[in-house]
């Protein structure tokens, strides 16, 4: 290949399809025709004698070489736009609406003060809120269903962070929190001024909050390596609804701490530390490529991280406090 002949638009065409994974998202983001795109990626195939893209069923999949090359052909596209085109982000004129999926605990702790931020700041933004049923948000993400997913990917963020297929991947993430889960009951509750044993915990009645429904969480696979279990008497899809259930009857749960606000029944119950060790809970941003250099959403992004270092704050210092009540 002599790079003095190669067409320059055309990295331009296939940065734009890895990012979509399709030719049809690509061709509607480039404001082109499928065939042309179609087109443009035969001819780049021709120069750089590989096949580049295959297609699936879904869409198209990158050969081997692309994923090496694709790296370094979108610093530079970045690099090329950042020289000629810098961006002056107004965001009180910014027209847009975010799509974004979270679970009921995460959006009741970060949608008021975004709320009020859009409020103040960008008058003509619009939140959409998707619910949140997974712990796998690539696909709602790759497909354009959402603009951000907020919450605890540990799967998702642990092949992310590594590897050279991580770098690759369309897909971007920022840690926003980091905390720990709790063990979380009624003030009436019998174990609520006693000591919380491994015994004791085992012989309560619990109640699970699992997105999926399954009767079998994090919680569970610690206690099957102890060699222990417990009894799961309820399982509820919502961290609010657990705390309602729980503030009203003698079940245990487990919450990451910074949740228990979200439930609304903060006042009513009492927290006490786990009698056995668990991986810490870790708050996630994840975003599509697509989005990283559009103003708008990285103005949103970095309101999230602006708002979690004043929503957290007061929660670092009560829990250093030490006092089992949230109220």
């Amino acid at each position: 290949m002599n790079f003095l002949t190669l067409d320059l638009n055309l990295l331009r065409v296939f940065d734009t399809v890895m990012v979509e994974q399709n030719l049809t998202r690509a061709a509607d983001k480039l404001a082109m025709t499928q065939p042309a795109v179609s087109n443009a990626i035969k001819r780049l195939r021709y120069s750089l004698n590989d096949e580049l893209l295959i297609r699936t069923a879904y869409g198209v999949k990158p050969t081997p070489r692309a994923e090496i090359l694709w790296p370094s052909i979108r610093e530079a596209l970045s690099t090329l736009e950042a020289a000629i085109a810098p961006s002056s982000f107004d965001p009180s004129k910014a027209v847009a609406t975010f799509r974004m999926a979270m679970a009921d605990s995460t959006a009741a702790l970060w949608m008021p003060t975004l709320i009020t931020a859009f409020e103040r700041e960008a008058p003509h933004m619009n939140a959409r809120m998707v619910p949140l049923t997974t712990r796998e948000p690539r696909p709602l993400l790759t497909q354009g269903d959402i603009d951000i997913a907020v919450g605890f990917f540990p799967g998702v963020v642990a092949q992310l962070s590594g590897g050279q297929g991580a770098a690759r991947s369309p897909i971007r993430h920022e840690r926003l929190y980091s905390g720990h889960y709790v063990c979380v009951m009624s003030k009436n509750h019998p174990l609520a001024n006693q000591e919380l044993t491994l015994d004791a915990y085992c012989a309560a009645n619990h109640c699970l909050v699992s997105f999926s429904g399954r009767a079998h969480g994090l919680i569970d696979d610690e206690l099957t390596k102890m060699g222990r279990e417990r009894r799961i008497l309820l399982t509820v899809n919502q961290f609010f609804t657990g705390g309602k259930v729980v503030a009203n009857s003698d079940l245990l749960t487990v919450l990451p701490f910074h949740f228990i606000v979200s439930t609304g029944m903060s006042d009513a119950l009492v927290w006490k530390e786990l009698p056995f060790e668990t991986p810490d809970v870790h708050v996630d941003m994840l975003w599509h490529e697509r989005d990283a250099r559009n103003p708008a959403h990285k103005w949103l992004r970095d309101h999230f991280v602006n708002m979690t270092h004043e929503m957290f704050a007061p929660l670092a210092e009560m829990k250093k406090s030490g006092n089992p009540n949230l109220n």
